[in-house]
């Protein structure tokens, strides 16, 4: 935990100086504030002499020798109150100013700095990790770390540093008062030691289901229309209801361990207290010590259990830190990161020749998806993947975009190995439309644009004109710039897909890649997408994931995937006379449109399966 706080604060240190100078002066301003009403009592209302120094400034300043008057020791005594009060109110405010700016920093940087190791991610992190968790993580744990690091950590030394300086002053005073405080110590600090390892278990507790509660309403918020439709606003409402109570009895059996520790403390200290009373009572009526000392020694050895309490305090704080640490080290620990060579290159201009070579790739490396796959794309051909749910389709474009890497074999792109080139600009040359185009949180022009962020206006509204999308953005209020919406629902799934058409269209990648784009598109919706999508295929090597076959019957080649092989390779009409499996998914998709019964058919009636495996 220090280390990873040590690395956070360490760009802040001169600013980090001035706060714990800060720290100090209050702290010794508090030291210095109950020493004009010792003043008052043993000066002004009894008869003792004043200290010699005090003594001998006040004899050789005119100004401040009044005749050494009861009431002018006292007028002395006011200003002293104030002018502790002063410098110490200023140095607070010094403290907390700069406090402030330091851990808004800290969590400034800590975010980023996790967020971006997030997105360096492989997509293989996300498919173990909930979004809600880590959500939770950026958010809550980071604010934690965020308030430990900029003001407990500090908070500890000036702590510690009084202690030592009022154990001095009262031994100064008193030494065999000290010598109770000091004796109770050590039990104090090791019972809190004790303690905080329960506290941390605790939190841990409490943070797991808090994250839950981000989990659950992060996902029935993104699902609110599926609840609605199948009218399951009390199911979601059951989900809240179970991990929210699960948070409540996690933190209700933390605050039994926490609220522990504060009342312990405080009969510790009553009970010392009690000790300093009546003995000091017996030393006044000896003679042997004053009010005034005994009043200071008591505010002394108040203050002197306040650090202790403090600390008391901060073990809770600890814990939640240490907590947050723990979840957010696990993050930047993770080391499913897509490794980039240390000589990899620049893509020259790229023709878009791609290659399989004995590719196999698992998420688990003991259930492989893709076991053998060979095959070969030339540059500007249009290919076509087709095969049953699970067959590896979807694996087979994702190891093309390196968001994920084989287990074994190799991917060549121009005849060099994908895995030396530079990630960002291989992927540069990759244009997706996908089957549910994600628009984000913005206008129209910055979800065309996001594909190429510098892109003109000319070029977003050339690139929609291509997409068929620009007669429906210019009907828009605000054209161009009208808010999309959160992930784009105000506007149809048509729509949607022609913006995502423009995307990539302005992205101008020579590999495009395509995932059944029209699957869930209208007719008329279907007619102008797919008129936009042959405008982005011209001169593109294409990589169209298909379930409607009727879209790939012009594709140069089809690739057929079952049980991690490619099962069968040819053109449309190859693969019709070859009487295999894709001959048997065409028959089936064919036999609707023919007016075929699948009932009294028995060849068709025999595929029934293969028709499910498409989708």
């Amino acid at each position: 935990m220090l280390r990873l706080i040590r690395e956070l604060i360490r760009p802040y240190r001169g600013t980090l100086i001035v706060i714990l100078f800060a720290m100090l002066v209050e702290s010794l301003m508090g030291l210095a504030a109950p020493w004009p009403v010792k003043v008052i009592l043993d000066n002004v209302v009894a008869n003792h002499h004043l200290p010699k120094f005090l003594d001998k400034l006040l004899a050789s300043h005119a100004a401040l020798s009044l005749g050494h008057g009861k009431l002018e020791i006292a007028a002395l005594a006011g200003v002293a109150v104030v002018l502790i009060a002063v410098i110490g109110s200023f140095a607070s405010y010094i403290d907390n100013y700069f406090t402030e700016s330091v851990g808004q920093r800290v969590a400034h940087d800590l975010r980023m700095r996790t967020y971006e190791h997030l997105q360096r991610l492989s997509l293989s992190y996300y498919d173990v990790h909930r979004t809600g968790a880590l959500l939770s993580t950026i958010t809550s744990d980071i604010q934690t770390i965020e308030s430990f690091a900029s003001s407990s950590t500090l908070g500890i030394v000036v702590d510690l540093v009084t202690i030592i300086e009022m154990l001095g002053l009262m031994f100064w005073l008193n030494w065999d008062f000290a010598l109770i405080a000091m004796g109770i110590t050590p039990f104090l600090l090791y019972f809190m030691s004790r303690f905080r390892g329960a506290v941390k278990t605790a939190t841990r507790s409490v943070r797991l289901r808090q994250a839950d509660i981000v989990t659950v309403v992060q996902e029935g918020l993104e699902s609110v229309r599926v609840v609605k439709a199948f009218g399951q606003e009390n199911l979601e409402q059951e989900k809240l209801g179970q991990v929210s109570l699960a948070t409540v009895n996690a933190a209700l059996k933390a605050r039994q361990v926490k609220a522990l520790l504060a009342p312990i403390v405080n009969v510790t200290v009553a009970l010392c207290t009690a000790v300093v009373l009546w003995r000091g009572a017996s030393l006044i009526l000896r003679g042997t010590m004053t009010a005034g000392a005994l009043v200071v020694f008591l505010a002394y050895l108040t203050k002197f259990f306040k650090p202790l309490q403090d600390l008391a305090k901060m073990t809770n704080t600890m814990a939640q830190a240490a907590v947050g640490v723990e979840r957010v080290q696990a993050i930047l620990d993770a080391d499913m990161i897509i490794p980039e060579h240390s000589e990899a290159q620049e893509p020259l201009p790229i023709r878009g020749e791609i290659v399989f070579e004995h590719v196999a790739f698992g998420y688990d490396k003991e259930d492989l998806i893709l076991r053998d796959v060979n095959f070969r794309i030339e540059p500007g051909q249009l290919i076509g993947i087709v095969g049953p749910t699970g067959g590896g389709k979807s694996t087979v474009v994702s190891l093309i975009a390196r968001f994920y890497d084989p287990t074994s074999g190799a991917v060549t792109l121009d005849g060099v190995d994908i895995r030396r080139y530079k990630l960002r600009s291989l992927r540069d040359q990759i244009g997706f439309v996908l089957q549910d185009t994600v628009l984000f949180q913005g206008t129209i022009r910055e979800n065309i644009a996001y594909g190429r962020p510098h892109a003109t206006q000319q070029e977003i509204e050339d690139a929609a004109k291509m997409a068929n999308a620009n007669e429906f953005i210019e009907r828009m209020p605000n054209g161009y710039e009208t808010l999309v919406g959160e992930r784009g629902l105000a506007l149809s799934g048509g729509q949607r897909q022609r913006i995502g058409i423009a995307r990539a269209i302005v992205r101008n990648s020579p590999i495009l890649i395509l995932d059944e784009p029209t699957a869930a598109l209208d007719t008329e919706s279907e007619r102008l997408v797919i008129e936009a999508l042959e405008r982005l295929m011209k001169g593109r090597t294409v990589i169209t994931i298909a379930h409607r076959l009727s879209t790939i019957r012009d594709a140069d080649s089809i690739i057929v995937l079952k049980g991690g092989v490619v099962a069968e390779q040819g053109t449309h009409q190859e693969l019709l006379n070859r009487k295999g499996i894709y001959s048997d998914l065409y028959m089936i998709q064919l036999a609707p449109a023919a007016g075929i019964s699948t009932r009294t058919d028995p060849v068709i009636t025999n595929l029934n399966k293969a028709e499910a495996a498409l989708y």
